[in-house]
């Protein structure tokens, strides 16, 4: 299946995972992707970054040795910031040693030392890093790179990664989605059809995908996640604790002294990770002169993460319903993130799928194993091996009467295009409004605004009579591009949505709750805006007939049935009963249907006059 055909001159493309905790570069070899190591032979790359006394900026291993020594000019889990505004990041900042610089506003700054940078400026010096070693261990200039990201970063935060890429001096072929390389790294030892669910739990997010496989291509079915979620909060939990005893036992407030609790933090996470191998283990911390031992039983531990762990089950439940699965149906469960490494973990995933879960990946790696097959495959290296994603949110654009129109649904397969013909909604109308939407409710008020442009130059005309086709394409990385024109005179307007620093993870992964659980009520109100669209389009034109010389042609009966069917719609017209509206409507239209017969008559002798068959 794999045919690796490179030449001395050919590019090398990488794959790059760019975690929240480590970061690491893959690429394909003769045979099978190879995680690549740095200078220090260690492949797992610290995504930290330091500014040294001396002004230089380092990233890796050596950065992490500085989160100790010099915490105000070290950054660690720069991910958690990437494409994220102030307001955003509140929580984060009580937890992280970070200093927000000043004037920071839709953009986020951090201040090291005398310096200030931007997240994707911070993310470019790690992947600076990565593309030295793949460098130092091919033996060739690297450019061209894929990198993973989570499933549910939005547009925003896509967006920052292929900045960070540009500033690295990396041209980013692709974004992937982690779960997904996830899947293609299993592919490569499972190569058979199924159904495969990826859960994948790293340092500060929490991804799951259903995905099936078919002769060779890999279809996501549905994703779903946490950005928000991950080994991180294990890690501040037990830090909470530790940061408790300590103050009750030695009288002192250690938290206040970066270095005192970078040190702690180091000890915990050494203490969380032999928790995985040993039933009981003993949390050590010495500073200033005194010692802090506690033991810590695997039970003990376990209690305090379920809540934790447990948070993740949710969305996977989701993900099945998306993907229209059942336990039984899935065929294998792959898991990924050094976080699956926990006992806990493990066991309640294959509670939830009913499934042994495959472990037999490195977890820390199979993501940059699978975006190092993705980069094989864009650059020709691999055949026979095809990448289906999928969108995870809704778009459409509003209606008149604010009402959503979906042009391509959640979880729709990417590269996406959709089309849909739209009118005007007034008489005369020159320009129309294209408000592009994010979401899954019905009304635009509760979805996510993206992007507002105008199309003008349209040819006045009667509501109803223009055609104005918009288009959504969606490309691999998941950008959107807007198109709008005017099918009568080629008048043409297009925007690609720009990142929008506004959006928290909780209103992501409330779009989805919210559109479930207010559904019908949802459903209702649209249909009661549309209701009230078409009775102000039939209110329109009879107020138009009402002028014309045929209505003063009706005798007064008629015209007294007609005034009251107006009355009658006028008076359910602010009602929250669709159905009500709907039947004046239709009364309205029965009344004054030997009106129109009338008019449309007059109007084709009126077209007819002088023409002899």
């Amino acid at each position: 299946m794999f045919q690796i055909e490179f030449g001395e001159n050919d590019d090398k493309v990488v794959g790059i995972d760019l975690g929240t905790t480590n970061s690491l570069v893959a690429w394909m070899n003769l045979t099978k992707p190879e995680v690549l190591p740095g200078e220090d032979g260690d492949k797992l790359v610290p995504s930290v970054v330091s500014l040294t006394t001396d002004g230089a900026i380092i990233a890796g291993n050596a950065a992490r040795k500085e989160l100790i020594d010099h915490p105000d000019r070290t950054i660690y889990s720069v991910k958690r910031l990437m494409g994220r505004g102030v307001a955003d990041v509140q929580d984060e900042l009580k937890l992280f040693p970070f200093r927000i610089a000043e004037g920071s506003d839709s953009v986020i700054q951090v201040r090291l030392g005398e310096r200030t940078f931007t997240p994707p400026e911070v993310s470019a010096f790690v992947l600076k890093q990565l593309k030295k070693n793949a460098e130092a261990a091919l033996g060739a200039p690297v450019t061209k790179a894929v990198i993973t990201v989570p499933a549910y970063f939005n547009d925003a935060q896509r967006q920052a990664t292929r900045d960070a890429g540009r500033i690295a001096g990396l041209e980013v072929l692709r974004l992937v989605n982690e779960p997904t390389a996830a899947a293609l790294a299993y592919g490569l030892d499972k190569r058979k059809e199924g159904i495969i669910a990826v859960y994948d739990l790293g340092g500060g997010t929490f991804d799951i995908s259903i995905l099936r496989l078919h002769d060779g291509i890999f279809e996501v079915l549905a994703t779903n996640g946490d950005t928000h979620l991950g080994g991180d909060d294990i890690d501040n939990r037990l830090m909470r604790i530790a940061l408790e005893d300590i103050q009750s036992e030695w009288k002192e407030d250690i938290s206040h002294s970066g270095e005192a609790v970078q040190t702690l933090r180091r000890d915990v996470i050494a203490a969380k990770e032999a928790l995985s191998f040993a039933p009981v283990v003993h949390l050590k911390f010495s500073w200033n002169g005194k010692s802090y031992d506690r033991e810590l039983t695997r039970e003990l531990f376990e209690g305090l993460i379920k809540d934790i762990v447990d948070r993740t089950l949710g969305p996977c439940r989701d993900c099945m319903k998306d993907a229209g699965v059942t336990p039984e149906q899935i065929d294998e469960v792959v898991m990924v993130g050094g976080s699956t490494r926990i006992p806990l973990v493990r066991s309640a995933v294959e509670v939830l799928f009913r499934a042994r879960p495959h472990t037999e990946l490195n977890p820390d790696e199979v993501v940059a194993l699978g975006a190092a097959v993705q980069a094989g495959i864009l650059s020709g290296t691999v055949e026979n091996q095809l990448l289906l994603d999928v969108t995870p949110l809704s778009l459409g654009i509003e209606m008149y009467g604010g009402v959503v129109s979906k042009l391509i649904h959640r979880n729709s397969t990417i590269p996406a295009s959709a089309g849909e013909v739209f009118t005007t909604g007034v008489d005369g109308q020159t320009n129309v409004l294209i408000h592009v939407l994010q979401g899954e409710r019905e009304l635009a008020k509760d979805c996510r605004s993206l992007a507002r442009f105008d199309l003008k130059g349209i040819p006045p005309m009667p509501a109803g009579m223009a055609r104005i086709e918009v288009r959504f394409l969606i490309d691999a990385n998941g950008i959107l591009s807007v198109t709008a024109k005017d099918a009568r005179t080629g008048q043409e307007q297009s925007i690609e949505v720009k990142p929008s620093y506004g959006l928290t993870d909780e209103q992501v992964e409330a779009m989805i709750e919210a559109s479930i659980e207010h559904a019908q009520e949802d459903l209702d109100a649209a249909q009661v805006a549309m209701a009230r669209v078409d009775a102000d389009g039939i209110l329109a034109a009879v107020a138009k007939a009402q002028r014309d010389a045929a209505y003063d042609g009706l005798d007064g009966e008629e015209r007294a049935c007609i005034e009251a069917a107006i009355r009658e719609v006028q008076a359910v017209y602010h009602s929250d009963d669709h159905e009500k509206i709907r039947e004046k409507i239709d009364l309205l239209n029965e009344v004054t249907r030997g009106l129109a017969e009338t008019m449309m008559n007059t109007a084709v002798r009126g077209a007819l006059r002088g023409t002899h068959v």
